[in-house]
């Protein structure tokens, strides 16, 4: 039986950032120093490959602190975690690594900083999200009020308009961020903003060339968790760009092959937590449907790379 032809689209950048990469890493050096089990507080990215695979190394997930043993070590997620876990990680004077990504740091200080300044802030992201949570655990409750859309902007009950600054979460929609932004902006005009925007490069990056790629495309595939932000909004992307169909899938077996019923092009891409041999799953399962041709689009290059923490780079 003669195959289909279809053009598959491979955006790039795409998949593992450079803070997913750090945080692995920090997973497996610290099971290479300490042996198994090492703890890590909640998932340490959002992709359940990933996880299963630490998993399988040593590494035990848990959700919270006092589920460790404090003879062992912890490592605290990539996403970052609010002030008082690393302050009783250290009154049970366990060891301790902070996995948190360096561009979600960066977040925690600005704001940090405003405080110190007397101002109030307001952050846009997803309330209950790890990155979130970890952001407004930074400051003393009320001091952090949390906006999720141009909606919230109108609501929201500020302490004194004059003394406000803001933060987001680094996985936000560019977009969707930039009309948010734009009413507070409007409603608070002597907020003070981050020197250069906190959505970090990497989400930026894939947003861009699901962009480029979408309008071309009869579906778009983005591979990534459900729980992972930055891919839930590729897919958000993709639509608004022109793709009536994209869809989020974990693996190859997640794709509803009858939905694809006669398509031509099809655009594959992934958040930044999923690893390219689930990526190049999926290109291979098209190859095994359709007589298929695999064009690269390229919209940004990347060079980034976080050292690990001093502790796991000297011998135990």
């Amino acid at each position: 039986m003669t195959k289909a032809p279809l053009t598959l689209y491979l955006a790039a950048p795409r998949g593992f950032c450079a803070g997913v990469d750090r945080a692995i890493k920090i997973v497996e050096m610290a099971l290479e120093k300490w042996g198994a089990p090492v703890y890590v507080r909640h998932e340490i990215v959002h992709n359940k490959f990933v996880v299963d695979g630490l998993r399988d190394k040593g590494a035990v997930f848990v959700e919270e602190l006092e589920d460790c043993p404090p003879d062992r070590p912890v490592i605290f997620s990539a996403h970052g975690v609010p002030k008082a876990v690393p302050a009783e990680a250290a009154r049970r004077e366990m060891v301790y690594v902070d996995a948190t990504c360096p561009l979600v740091s960066k977040v925690h200080i600005e704001a940090a900083r405003h405080h110190d300044n007397g101002l109030q802030m307001i952050m846009i992201g997803h309330e209950g999200h790890p990155e979130t949570v970890g952001t407004m655990g930074q400051l003393p409750e009320g001091e952090v009020l949390l906006v999720e859309t141009v909606a919230d902007v109108a609501e929201v009950e500020v302490r004194d308009p004059e003394r406000l600054a803001f933060v987001t979460q680094t996985t936000l929609s560019v977009d969707d961020t930039v009309d948010i932004v734009a009413a507070l902006r409007a409603r608070f005009p002597a907020i003070v903003g981050p020197h250069k925007e906190d959505i970090c490069y990497a989400t930026t990056n894939r947003q861009e060339a699901v962009k480029a790629i979408a309008p071309g495309c009869d579906a778009l595939l983005v591979v990534g968790a459900p729980n992972s932000s930055n891919s839930k909004r590729l897919v958000e992307v993709a639509r608004k760009a022109g793709c009536s169909y994209a869809q989020l899938v974990q693996r190859a077996e997640d794709i509803d092959w009858r939905a694809l019923e006669g398509i031509r092009a099809v655009g594959v891409t992934a958040g930044a937590s999923a690893p390219e041999v689930l990526i190049d799953e999926v290109v291979a399962a098209f190859g095994a449907r359709y007589d298929m041709t695999v064009e690269k689009v390229e919209t940004a290059q990347e060079n980034v790379e976080f050292k690990v923490p001093r502790v796991l780079r000297v011998p135990a």
